[in-house]
């Protein structure tokens, strides 16, 4: 059956465990109390990643588990940090050991990529009873939401980190939202508006989407070999079909990435945890947020680079805008270039130490900050002048399109020989380019639109 999809036995294996979350979170629903509710969504977890990765995969998982829940009984002052040093020490670390980007690109797989999403859950539960210590007062909207007063018990800890295969490619979801899904607290509550939303329509749809989206790359894919960046016939290319070879590969790839998080999806909005409130329509419809990973049309046809960690790995950019990003700001002071580059280092730290990690989220970072220099433009365009906005609108989409698919070369080759052997096929043009514009805007400085109040706190 591997053979004939064209996987490892190693990775078959893995979709098959990971496609079985979907029946283990909606069996979920069926666990009768609290307390067994968070012993079947940590057991479940735990035997899922055993028959996934073998027994070895929860020992890994224990050691950044068992460090934050220690630090948060000890040290809970200074747990965030704590945590957040030791567990992301032992990921880089296995990290090193295991390089499992190789292993992915030649088929194989191990238990790395779920102690990625693991290592973040367990990250933001140590912040968030850190800052159950300060007062209200200067708080954010998020901080004030996700902190914790109480030290949750180890159970619901474990049932957290493991809910039921969830931490295999995610979401990444706060330890409140869970302990209130588990025990029907908030907008999970029964007795609110009434209502209790079915998740079977949404599901439906999230495994008509992964169905497509694993089609799709499967036909896409042999297509368009990333070996070809090294061919010699490459070189021969002129320069558009090399750069229209780069767009091809980077969307290709995508959908791999696509088909995963539809299945995860699935399984979220299937258990109920992906809830999160209804629409303001007649009559309201349920919202599923908290499951979605990606927004593929918006991936696709965003209109800006500013855009893209809004549609794209959702709730990881969240995490990251709430416990690096926001966090890096000092109080009064306007979050820069500073603030965007260290965000993306540790964004590049946290999927791996390949050169071509490090390269795309540096681009990446390049990329935002060109983008935002063609956003002040456009909107500093008189209102009288549509035509030229639209331009405007156009070109920092084309540009938008043009660097990401050229960025995301270096992320999924990942060797620094054809990172470099790709970038330089096209003259660098979507390295020179983003640095071009933020070297403008010191020239060309348009006046900053002001923002209402409402704007500033998002």
């Amino acid at each position: 059956m591997a053979a004939a999809i064209g996987v490892s036995v190693a990775v078959l294996r893995f979709l098959l465990c990971f496609v079985f979350t979907i029946p283990v979170s909606f069996l979920w629903r069926l666990v009768p109390s609290p307390p067994a509710k968070h012993l079947y969504a940590a057991v479940s977890g735990a035997l899922l990643s055993y028959l996934s990765f073998g027994f070895s995969s929860n020992l890994h998982f224990l050691v950044p588990m068992l460090l934050g829940y220690a630090s948060m009984v000890f040290a809970r002052s200074h747990c965030g940090i704590i945590t957040f040093i030791l567990s992301f020490g032992y990921l880089i670390g296995c990290h090193v050991v295991y390089m499992s980007g190789d292993a992915w690109k030649e088929g194989g797989i191990d238990a790395t990529g779920a102690l990625m999403v693991l290592t973040l859950k367990v990250i933001s539960c140590a912040i968030n009873y850190n800052d159950g210590l300060l007062k209200e007062e200067g708080l954010r909207e998020s901080q004030k939401k996700n902190r914790l007063i109480k030290l949750p018990s180890l159970i619901e800890y474990f049932g957290y980190c493991l809910c039921c295969g969830s931490h295999f490619a995610g979401p990444v979801y706060e330890i409140k939202d869970y302990l209130d899904w588990t025990e029907g607290k908030g907008i999970w509550s029964h007795s609110e508006e009434g209502l209790s939303p079915s998740p079977y329509g949404a599901t439906f749809r999230a495994l008509l989407q992964a169905a497509f989206c694993m089609a799709l790359y499967l036909y896409l894919v042999p297509q368009f070999p990333l070996s070809r960046f090294t061919d010699p016939i490459y070189q021969e290319w002129g320069f558009w079909k090399r750069l229209g070879y780069q767009y091809m590969s980077g969307f290709s790839a995508r959908w791999k990435y696509y088909f995963i998080w539809s299945i995860s999806e699935a399984s979220i909005i299937l258990s109920g945890l992906g809830f999160t409130g209804w629409t303001e329509s007649s009559p309201p419809k349920p919202r599923w947020d908290r499951a979605k990973n990606v927004d593929i049309l918006g991936v696709e046809f965003a209109k800006s680079s500013v855009q893209l960690p809004l549609v794209w790995n959702i709730q990881v950019s969240t995490w990251l805008r709430h416990y690096v990003y926001e966090r890096l700001v000092k109080p009064g002071k306007k979050a820069g270039f500073f603030q965007l580059l260290t965000t993306q280092t540790v964004s590049a730290v946290w999927h791996g130490l390949y050169p071509g990690y490090i390269i795309f989220f540096v681009q990446s970072a390049l990329m935002i900050a060109g983008s935002r220099v063609i956003y002040r433009w456009q909107q500093a365009v008189p209102q009288n002048m549509d035509a030229v906005k639209n331009i405007l609108v156009f070109i920092n989409f084309a540009y938008t399109l043009l660097v990401l698919n050229y960025s995301c070369v270096g992320f999924i080759v990942l060797s620094l020989r054809e990172t470099l052997a790709s970038y330089g096929s096209v003259h660098f043009i979507g390295t020179i380019l983003p640095i071009a514009l933020i070297l403008l805007s010191y020239v060309i400085k348009p006046p900053r639109p002001a923002r209402s109040k409402a704007r500033k706190e998002e």
